[in-house]
């Protein structure tokens, strides 16, 4: 369907984006397959949320689901202009979305610097339009916050992981980094929620891989 569409190396404007549509075009399961809690909203109190994008969201929700702490995650599309796209206009580049994960979480079982921790080392971020194999712009690195506190520790520890990076050769970080307000998630598709865990495709592709070097614990800024 999107054949003639030839995919941008940079994200399309508002004016670019295709149409989208005014609901959802397909249904999204209640459960979670690994965790067995609500994947949509409301949660339950005292839970928070937060948004991340670092590649192909098959294995960027797998790390998330099995952390301690996490309630429930789901893998869908944020930070473009296109209502409710499907895989397929996202695939396209021209919705101008990320593959994201949200990860809804108890912060008296894991901090939201330990979910940082995890979203730097689990992919590179610096390779800006792309991670490893997956190119296009829906496979951007990317937070998007849901506080306050949250954007300022988003900021403090790429600061802090910029400095390390740079020490060891690698170029800038091109992390997005916005407030998710304004910035809709559009959960995927069924068939790509939990897409590898045992019940699906365990040994699914996974074209996540981070730099292997360390996020400095705590992502308090690292002193020059």
């Amino acid at each position: 369907m999107f054949a003639s569409y030839r995919r941008p190396a940079r994200l399309t404007t508002p004016e670019e984006s295709l149409p989208g549509r005014s609901e959802r075009a397909y249904a999204v399961p209640d459960r979670h397959t690994v965790l067995g809690n609500a994947l949509l909203g409301p949660y339950p109190e005292g839970l928070e949320v937060a948004d991340f994008g670092l590649g192909c969201f098959w294995g960027a929700e797998r790390v998330f689901w099995q952390t301690p702490g996490v309630w429930t995650t789901l893998a869908g599309y944020q930070g473009g202009h296109t209502p409710h796209p499907t895989y397929e206009e996202v695939c396209s580049g021209m919705t101008a979305h990320t593959e994201a994960v949200r990860v809804v979480y108890d912060p008296s079982a894991v901090s939201y610097d330990t979910l940082l921790k995890l979203f730097w080392e689990s992919h590179d971020p610096t390779q800006g339009h792309r991670q490893g194999n997956d190119v296009g712009t829906q496979y951007r690195s990317a937070i998007y916050t849901h506080s306050p506190d949250q954007a300022a520790a988003a900021a403090a520890s790429r600061e802090s992981y910029q400095k390390v990076l740079t020490a060891s050769g690698y170029g800038e970080i091109t992390t997005e980094l916005e407030p998710a307000e304004g910035r809709e998630f559009y959960p995927a598709e069924a068939y790509h929620q939990q897409y590898l865990s045992d019940t699906k495709n365990p040994d699914g592709y996974c074209g996540l891989g981070g730099t292997g070097i360390s996020c400095p614990v705590g992502v308090a800024p690292v002193e020059d």
